[in-house]
């Protein structure tokens, strides 16, 4: 079974945990973990930037990337939040699950 999997990289830990949480109560994911301590290095404004991030990191039925997508950007404090997303398999059982929990 085929489900979306989506990566977000986030200020801190506290707004990871509330966009997670929100798209989850909100039924467009059912399931959201924040990872904290990531370190990050990018491009910005012709520098390097290093920073502290917290990553989140999504499962939602497939039909649901474009919501998903527009809330996120509603939530997040970046100008353009890293938001990637991918169709990943799953087993059926947690499929099933996914489905039941986002209804």
């Amino acid at each position: 079974m085929k489900i979306l999997f989506c990566y977000v990289t986030c200020r801190n830990e506290a707004e990871a945990e509330n966009i997670g949480e929100a798209l989850v109560k909100g039924k467009l994911a059912g399931c959201a973990v924040v990872l904290h301590h990531a370190k990050s290095f990018f491009a910005w404004n012709g520098s390097v930037q290093r920073t502290a991030e917290a990553l989140l990191l999504l499962k939602a039925p497939l039909r649901n990337k474009r919501k998903l997508e527009k809330e996120i950007k509603k939530m997040h404090s970046y100008d353009i939040p890293c938001i990637l997303s991918w169709s990943a398999e799953c087993s059926e059982d947690y499929g099933r699950w996914l489905e039941n929990a986002v209804k």
